[in-house]
């Protein structure tokens, strides 16, 4: 890989390079397959064993490893944690700065408001009013 980001126009071109990006195998208009391609990478193989530890973890890419996971199936979700650690990678190894974990519990309220933003605007492309439930007092008995 080398000590030289500017190979690399964007992580995008970083993540393509390292086979960590959906394939676009496209014949006639026709999109005959969407599979990671085939890369004989050792900086691919140790991010994909870095992505495979995340699956206990509690942090921010942990959740979304195991978001995934449940989603997609463990092998998507290890490629897809790759592609996200490669990205991160790139942007430190671009800009210098230091990684800041935001934490598990942050990563799921950002998911959270972002699955009512979305249902909220379904909603109105259907005519309806999606309006919060409010929250009832615990009671003992």
């Amino acid at each position: 890989m080398g000590l030289d980001p500017s190979k690399f126009p964007s992580a995008k071109h970083f993540a393509s390079w390292l086979g960590l990006c959906p394939g676009s195998r496209i014949t006639g208009g026709k999109r005959k397959s969407s599979q990671t391609r085939q890369v004989a990478n050792r900086v691919a193989t140790a991010l994909r064993m870095a992505a495979q530890t995340l699956v206990r973890s509690h942090s921010a890419l942990g959740a979304f490893y195991r978001r995934m996971q449940a989603k997609l199936g463990a092998p998507k979700a290890i490629t897809a944690t790759a592609h996200k650690l490669a990205r991160i990678f790139y942007h430190l190894w671009t800009s210098g700065g230091a990684f800041v974990d935001p934490g598990m519990e942050t990563y799921e309220q950002q998911y959270q408001e972002r699955m009512v933003k979305n249902l909220k605007k379904k909603a109105m492309a259907l005519g309806f009013d999606l309006v919060a439930k409010p929250a009832l007092p615990e009671c003992v008995s």
